[in-house]
C-alpha cells in the first residue's frame, strides 16, 4: 500500500469521488474516478528545458483547503503513441492547500495516423493512509505547444523517408571570426524533399550570411539519392552577455525549414548534448566572459 498522509478531508472528498465505500487495499488497482477534487485544477506546459529531452510538465494546483498527496501522473492525448508517465517512477508528490507542483513527464513518440488537434488527459493517483484512487480529468495547454509538437515531428518522420539529417562537427574559432557548426544531410533514397534553411537562435547567428534569420541552403534530396551532403554552416555568438550561456535552454536547438511532400514546415534539430558543450564554453571564450 502507499501510505502516504492526507488530512481526513483530503481522503473524504477522495472517497467520495471515486464513488466507493470500501477502502482499497495494497493488493487492488487504484479505484478509477471522473472528477478531481473542488479546486483541483491540472494543465500541461513544455518549458525551454523541456524540448530537448522531449518532457513536459502536469502543472497541479491545489487550491482546496487540504493537501494534496498524488503517485502516479500520466498524461493521455491520442496524439501521442502512448502515455507520458512520470520522468522519476514511483515518486509521491505532497502538494499543500494553495500551493502547486509540476511533475515532469518522459512524452512519448509521436502517432501520425491520429489528427493534430485533440483534448490532453491527466491520470492522477490521489493516495490516502487507507487507499488510493485514479482520477482523470481533462488539462489545459496554455502554452499551446502539443498540436505544433505534433505537427513538426510528423514532418521529421516524413522527411526521414527522403533523408536523414544531424549535426555532425564543430570547430571552434577565435574570437571576432566564425566557427563552423557542421550539418551532414544523408539522402534514403525513398523520397523527395528540399532542406530549404536553416534558422538562427537565441544564442547563434550565422553573420553575414544571415538571410531573414536564416542560413540560405536550398539543397534538394531526390528519390534514388544515396550521396551524403556536408553543409558547413558559419557560427557566431547572436549575443555576448554571460546570461546566455549560464541561462541557455534553446540556444543550440534549430528550426530547420524544409518542404516535404510538396508542403513548406519546419523541424527542430538539436546539436546534441556533447556539441551543446563545446558551443557554449566556444561562446563564453568568444565573448571573454571572466576577462
Amino acid at each position: 500500500m502507499r501510505g502516504t498522509a492526507m488530512t481526513a478531508l483530503a481522503a473524504a472528498a477522495m472517497v467520495a469521488l471515486s464513488a466507493c465505500g470500501a477502502a482499497g487495499t495494497s493488493d487492488t488497482a487504484p479505484s478509477p474516478t471522473q472528477t478531481l477534487p473542488a479546486g483541483v485544477t491540472v494543465e500541461v506546459v513544455q518549458l525551454r528545458a523541456d524540448v530537448a529531452p522531449r518532457q513536459a510538465q502536469v502543472h497541479v494546483t491545489n487550491a482546496s483547503d487540504d493537501a494534496l498527496a498524488i503517485a502516479d501522473v500520466r498524461l493521455e492525448d491520442a496524439r501521442f503513441d502512448g502515455p507520458a508517465t512520470r520522468v522519476v517512477a514511483g515518486r509521491t508528490s505532497t502538494i499543500p492547500a494553495g500551493r502547486s507542483v509540476d511533475v515532469r513527464v518522459q512524452l512519448p513518440p509521436v502517432d501520425c495516423s491520429a489528427a493534430g488537434e485533440g483534448q490532453p488527459d491527466v491520470v492522477l493517483e490521489i493516495i490516502s493512509a487507507s487507499e488510493s484512487a485514479e482520477v482523470t480529468a481533462p488539462a489545459a495547454d496554455p502554452l499551446g505547444f502539443l498540436a505544433p509538437l505534433h505537427e513538426r515531428e510528423c514532418r521529421a518522420e516524413r522527411l526521414a523517408d527522403a533523408a536523414a539529417l544531424a549535426f555532425t562537427g564543430f570547430r571552434e574559432s577565435a574570437p571576432g571570426e566564425p566557427a563552423t557548426l557542421e550539418l551532414t544531410v544523408t539522402p534514403t533514397g525513398e523520397a523527395d524533399a528540399t532542406i530549404t534553411a536553416v534558422q538562427t537562435t537565441n544564442l547563434l547567428d550565422f553573420g553575414a550570411d544571415t538571410v531573414d534569420g536564416a542560413y540560405p541552403l536550398d539543397l534538394a534530396v531526390t528519390s534514388g539519392g544515396t550521396e551524403s551532403a556536408l553543409v558547413a554552416l558559419p557560427l557566431v555568438p547572436f549575443r555576448c552577455d554571460p546570461h546566455a550561456v549560464q541561462e541557455d535552454k534553446r540556444g543550440t536547438i534549430f528550426d530547420v525549414r524544409v518542404v516535404v511532400e510538396g508542403e513548406p514546415g519546419e523541424i527542430e534539430l538539436f546539436v546534441g548534448d556533447e556539441l551543446r558543450g563545446r558551443i557554449l564554453s566556444w561562446v563564453a571564450a568568444w565573448c571573454g566572459f571572466g576577462d
